[in-house]
């Protein structure tokens, strides 16, 4: 049976990320650090064999995506299932403001209560449905092939604990950089961990600061 191998990747910084500031569908450009990132992960895998490339519509996504994709002369490929969860009416607050206004939903959102959609937004349980099938979609297309997705915070989340089995309340003990490389593996059976978080391509100039699917 050939499997399918996925580097898995978070788009770069952006300003919101900088901010701590909810962005969910929001549409969000990198900043300069962001595409500093981008490049140097375009670097960093400039040898690897990739079959495709795709990424999230969103402009963060899509522009990390594109550093990469340049480097071996191939376009990318938009999937509006590697979007990053709906945050709905929160988008654009900052999490203490979001504690601060509307207590009670700050709460279930910590708890990860799989249930819980902010207003007008998405719950985990949406995402998850949403993001497994769409990963599982575009791997199915490339057997023994290497791919490139480039997504989000809250996407990469759930890519992690399909990997390992992990239920959604589960507390994170895994980190999310912005641009760090995950291989996951794909079958039939599911999905499958190899590395996670390698961010060696971004030592030299990196201040190690994490930024969880809160601000994605």
């Amino acid at each position: 049976m050939q499997v399918t191998r996925i580097l898995a990747v978070r788009h770069g910084e952006t300003a919101w990320n900088r901010d701590t500031r909810i962005q969910g569908h929001t549409d969000i450009e990198l900043n300069d650090h962001g595409r500093w990132q981008a490049n140097q992960l375009a670097h960093a895998l400039v040898e690897e064999p990739i079959a495709a490339f795709y990424a999230s519509d969103l402009s963060r996504a899509r522009e990390t995506a594109e550093a990469v994709a340049r480097r071996h002369g191939a376009r990318v490929q938009i999937h509006t299932g590697l979007r990053e969860r709906s945050f709905g009416h929160f988008e654009g607050q900052t999490w203490a403001e979001l504690e601060s206004r509307h207590p009670e939903e700050a709460l279930a959102w910590r708890k990860r209560v799989p249930d819980f959609a902010p207003p007008g937004g998405e719950t985990l349980l949406q995402l998850r449905e949403r993001v497994v099938g769409t990963v599982e979609q575009l791997a199915a297309r490339h057997p023994g092939e290497q791919v490139l997705l480039v997504a989000h915070g809250g996407v990469l989340d759930i890519l992690y604990r399909a990997a390992t089995r992990l239920e959604l309340q589960a507390p994170r003990s895994w980190e999310l950089p912005n641009t760090a490389i995950n291989r996951l593996l794909w079958s039939p059976e599911g999905l499958s961990l190899v590395g996670w978080a390698d961010t060696g391509h971004l030592q030299t100039h990196e201040e190690g600061q994490t930024l969880d699917e809160r601000s994605a």
